[in-house]
């Protein structure tokens, strides 16, 4: 496999149940009161069933009147998902490079990108207007074309082929950005995303992605 023998790479994942176990809508959501409402709709936007864009919108909706201060209460929450400290000391141990693209949010991602170590990421921002949050996204919204985008914009920036890029994902947003990279590997994914991607990893531990790149035997 040329991932195996290339000197450098680039791996993109999914952030909400990938990166992380958390889908940080629906703890956005708990606090708000709409969690039943909002986990329904995240379900059926990762099958494919709802357009994400228009679903994230609706979502968001229910978030209006949160004070700011939600953003570090949820923070605090978020599970790293099992194996994610190996797989990143490994790439970069690798000389390769490692992102995160995201549906959720740059409120939450900014901090935990930071700690983690990752070189880029990309996610969508809420509006907050007098403390408190708008129910409105501010600017265009990271859909599926928009994680290909990243992906793409990324490799460029390094110089890396998109050939030795892989994408990580579980849902139907995740599913342009595969397509994009040389490799995609669906993770802990939903039924089509399993069925399109090159490999399916059901074992939840980010690190079974470090054999595919031959670097752990």
């Amino acid at each position: 496999m040329i991932l195996a023998t290339a000197p450098r790479f680039l791996v993109v994942l999914d952030v909400d149940s990938t990166l992380i176990q958390d889908e940080v809508i629906e703890l956005l959501a708990d606090a708000a009161g709409s969690r039943d409402l909002v986990a329904d709709v995240t379900e059926r936007a990762m099958l494919g069933e709802l357009d994400f864009a228009q679903s994230l919108r609706e979502r968001v909706l229910t978030l209006a009147g949160l004070p700011e201060s939600i953003f570090a209460e949820v923070g605090s929450r978020i599970r790293p998902t099992a194996g994610v400290h190996e797989l990143i000391a490994g790439i970069h141990d690798g000389g390769g490079v490692v992102g995160a693209v995201s549906g959720g949010f740059h409120e939450i991602l900014d901090s935990l990108a930071a700690d983690l170590g990752l070189d880029h990421w990309r996610a969508n921002r809420l509006e907050v207007e007098a403390g408190r949050l708008t129910g409105r996204v501010l600017g265009p919204i990271i859909d599926a074309a928009a994680k290909a985008v990243a992906l793409r914009e990324w490799a460029a920036q390094d110089q890396i082929a998109l050939s030795q890029t892989v994408a990580v994902g579980d849902g139907a947003n995740d599913l342009r950005m595969m397509e994009a990279a040389g490799l995609s590997v669906a993770f802990n994914a939903k039924p089509r995303v399993k069925r399109e991607a090159d490999l399916v990893i059901d074992h939840c531990n980010l690190s079974q992605v470090l054999p595919l790149l031959g670097l752990r035997g």
